[in-house]
């Protein structure tokens, strides 16, 4: 139970009031703000006052979703939806209502009654906002004296914080863990921190106050659903925005107040520590970049949620005068009525009536309380667009004048001309952050009561506006900070669900739409990244939605029909067109297969490469049929020596083999060859049905994948080659082409006389001719006219090279011109 601080007797500054007034304290994570909405909704009707324009549209849906939209009201300076009769209404303090009676009242981080800036319109609320029958105030534990010293009988109800909060020390931005907001105090450090965690670590979500309510809650949503693990966020991050953040870290310990950057008060660094950490778990914080490390003071202050106590409010006279300008200015600064309230700095308001009251035709303009009032009324504008004070006053000044007409509102022209200038798509993030600055102002013109003519219409105009570049605002923010790649891969690696990729017909593999890599048969390409994060990450989910894709692959390749499979020329084994295996260095009959890649999955790739070896087996089993042959042959004890040693050779090399005349072979010998499908002419033994299209396919794919220095001449026979001594590798057509010109060679004398044009076939000029038949066993002679006009070159069989005599008896010479010849041809 909450403990309860017992009311001490001082000064009090409020009316009297009959309800239950109560202080609901504690550090961030206790439930205050839960707390009160609790009991908000248990009233009939309720008003509630947040700090932040984003804080009261979270709060608005969150109302919405349990009362319904026609129950609901949003009031801030740039936004009104107000229902015909609301129950409820969800405000900014600055905009809350408090001519509207309801039951319950509260107002969020009462704390900013201590504010330089806003502090003393949370003074104004602390002290006059009142529901019929409960008002609650919630904040820190430093506003307790006051709230007591102001209030001896209201009730303070202490929260403790519901999780640990913890200090870990400096970290590099590289190093910090994941779910982690990162603080920084200006939009170019927390651009520069932004692009930094996008080059490293797949992107940032980014939140900084000046944000649409649309493209904050956008940038939130990045973050909430992982698709980044990292947020980026100005000190706003610390006005209650819940998130799910384990860890906080400061990229620095001073900001910028307005007008002189300071180090942080240490109960606004709790504030912003605190948020790490959400219900029960525990949160961690602690510094990054080149912040300097916390001194002890401020981590224990932190870790233990204690800090100076606020002693005095922010202060500003309520009840003004406006008998005359004097009189305005004068209550505006009346000094306080207790010492617990202090007199408020000039704010922007009063620093532009001071200003405007200057210019005579203004002086002049208010001298009765109407035009002051409205002159006042003016003078509220907030700067929105953060301009310098001259450019501001220019603006507030046209209001009034146009105030000040017969009619009473802004031209319709005007205010349809600055939106129209604002209502552009184009630019930078920066650019599209000022025109959205430009449509909050006049946002606010538009929701102010009696200012424009037709309201409804340019409450309309300026909300689509400021969709449209909010949405824009957002994608830009995404294009320049999140790797949209690898931020949705991180989201589904995030999760314990199975994955689901979708794979195109052109094997594009594809997880939450984003492209991961090319999935062909069994090989998987996966996707380069532009940064070593991205690659990493595109490595794990690709690897990881693959797996269960390819395991059904290798089920289905391990009962894959003949007809889907094909060994190409190259040695790859295709499955339906689609890579798979490849063919290693091995027998023809008994061959080596691998898959493309390698996988974990031991017992589907042992029955998927079985699978594959058995096709590569049976189709050398039918298309090498004459090379089966010559291997059972030399295997048969029943066949003659030679022949088997024909036959040996004959399979070693591929199918070819060089003439041997010391080989002496019988007619039956001869027989047995022809039956073996072995064809011979004066240079070699081979086997034609090798030619075939199909075997020779097969053979080029073993001969792809041959081992260097394994068989030479089997590796030279799949090419088409042979090595002929004292010559060199030879095309086999050039030794075909070669037995035919010796075919039509006419023999004289023991020498052939060939055609010059029956050599053609052989490569090169005269001299590689001549050293092929050298080769061959010829020696060049000299050249005659076997007949009138038939010059021919004579080669005569080196007596020494008799293993290259001629294989068929020399016909006798006949001159084809005699009158004999036609008697000896028949």
């Amino acid at each position: 139970m909450p403990d309860t601080l017992s009311p001490a007797p001082a000064f009090t500054a409020h009316k009297p009031y009959d309800g239950r007034l109560v202080a609901v304290l504690g550090p961030t994570n206790t439930g205050k703000t839960h707390y009160a909405l609790e009991r908000m909704m248990g009233h009939a009707t309720g008003m509630i006052g947040l700090p932040l324009r984003l804080l009261a549209r979270e709060v608005y849906d969150r109302v919405v979703k349990e009362k319904g939209v026609h129950a609901v009201a949003l009031i801030t300076g740039e936004e009104k939806i107000i229902p015909k009769l609301p129950s409820w209404f969800i405000c900014t303090v600055e905009a809350m209502p408090l001519e509207r009676k309801v039951d319950f009242l509260a107002v969020d981080e009462i704390q900013l009654c201590g504010d330089t800036e806003r502090g003393h319109v949370f003074t104004d609320r602390l002290l006059n906002a009142r529901g019929r029958y409960e008002t609650l105030f919630m904040g820190a534990k430093t506003v307790a004296p006051l709230f007591r010293n102001l209030f001896p009988n209201g009730e303070i109800m202490f929260r403790e914080r519901l999780s640990q909060l913890s200090y870990t020390g400096p970290r590099k931005l590289t190093r910090l863990p994941k779910r982690t907001a990162i603080v920084a105090f200006s939009t170019e450090k927390v651009y520069a921190i932004a692009e930094l965690i996008r080059r490293q670590r797949g992107g940032a979500a980014v939140v900084m106050g000046s944000l649409s309510p649309k493209t904050r809650n956008a940038q939130v949503e990045l973050f909430q659903s992982g698709q980044v693990d990292f947020l980026v966020a100005t000190d706003a991050i610390g006005m209650g925005l819940n998130m799910d953040i384990d860890h906080v870290a400061f990229s620095g310990l001073t900001k910028f107040d307005g007008k002189r950057t300071r180090h942080l008060f240490a109960q606004e660094a709790g504030q912003i520590a605190g948020r790490a950490g959400r219900f029960t778990n525990t949160g961690t914080f602690g510094v990054t970049g080149d912040c300097d490390d916390m001194d002890e003071d401020l981590v224990a202050a932190i870790e233990n949620h204690r800090f100076d106590s606020l002693m005095a409010a922010q202060w500003r006279n309520r009840e003004l005068e406006f008998a005359s300008i004097e009189a305005l200015l004068r209550s505006l600064t009346r000094p306080t009525p207790s010492a617990a309230l202090m007199l408020a700095k000039e704010a922007l308001d009063e620093k532009a009536l001071r200003h405007l009251v200057q210019i005579d035709d203004i002086a002049d303009k208010v001298r009765n309380p109407v035009s002051l009032r409205t002159l006042w009324d003016v003078c509220q504008l907030p700067d929105f667009r953060k301009v310098s004070l001259d450019e501001h006053l220019k603006t507030v000044e046209f209001l009034f004048w146009s105030r000040m007409r017969p009619d009473g509102f802004v031209p319709e022209d005007w205010f349809e001309e600055q939106l129209g200038y604002l209502d552009r798509l184009d630019g930078d993030i920066d650019t599209l952050a000022g025109r959205l600055a430009g449509v909050r102002t006049l946002s606010y013109i538009a929701n102010r009561p009696n200012w424009l003519k037709q309201i409804e219409l340019w409450r309309d105009r300026t909300r689509d506006l400021e969709e449209r570049l909010s949405d824009k605002l957002h994608e830009g923010l995404m294009k320049r900070f999140v790797d949209a790649r690898t931020s949705a891969l991180l989201k589904v690696l995030n999760t314990d669900d199975d994955l689901k990729p979708e794979v195109s017909p052109d094997g594009e593999v594809r997880l939450e739409g984003q492209l991961v890599g090319t999935l062909r048969g069994l090989e998987f390409t996966v996707t380069s990244g532009e940064s070593l994060i991205e690659d990493k990450t595109l490595r794990q989910a690709a690897h990881r939605a693959i797996r269960p894709l390819i395991n059904e692959r290798l089920k289905a390749l391990a009962h894959a029909k003949s007809g889907e499979l094909r060994l190409k020329d190259s040695g790859v084994i295709t499955w339906k067109n689609q890579p798979v295996a490849r063919l290693e260095a091995s027998d023809w009959f008994s061959p080596r297969i691998s898959l493309l890649q390698s996988f974990d999955q031991a017992h589907l790739v042992e029955i998927a490469t079985r699978r594959l070896s058995d096709y590569v087996r049976q189709t050398t089993f039918k298309e090498l049929k004459a090379l089966k042959g010559v291997l059972d042959a030399s295997k048969d004890e029943a066949v003659t020596a030679p022949v088997r040693a024909i036959a040996y050779q004959l399979y070693e090399n591929g199918g070819v083999l060089l003439r041997n005349s010391d080989t002496k072979l019988s007619p039956e010998d001869k027989t047995t060859l022809r039956t073996l499908h072995i064809a011979a002419n004066r240079f070699v033994y081979s086997l034609p049905d090798l030619n075939k299209p199909n075997a020779r396919r097969l053979l080029q794919a073993f001969g792809k994948v041959a081992a260097k220095g394994d068989h030479p001449a089997r590796a030279l026979s799949l090419k088409g080659q042979i090595d002929l001594p004292g010559y060199g590798v030879v095309v086999l057509k050039v030794l075909d082409a070669a037995d035919k010109a010796m075919d039509k060679a006419v023999w004289i004398k023991g020498a052939a006389y060939v055609r010059d044009q029956d050599m053609t076939a052989i490569p090169g000029n005269a001299r590689q001719g001549d050293k092929l038949m050298a080769a061959l066993g010829y020696a060049k002679t000299d050249t005659r006219d076997v007949a009138e006009g038939d010059a021919r070159t004579g080669w005569r069989p080196k007596k020494s090279a008799d293993s290259r005599k001629p294989k068929r008896p020399e016909p006798e010479y006949i001159n084809p011109y005699s009158p004999f010849a036609v008697l000896r041809q028949k």
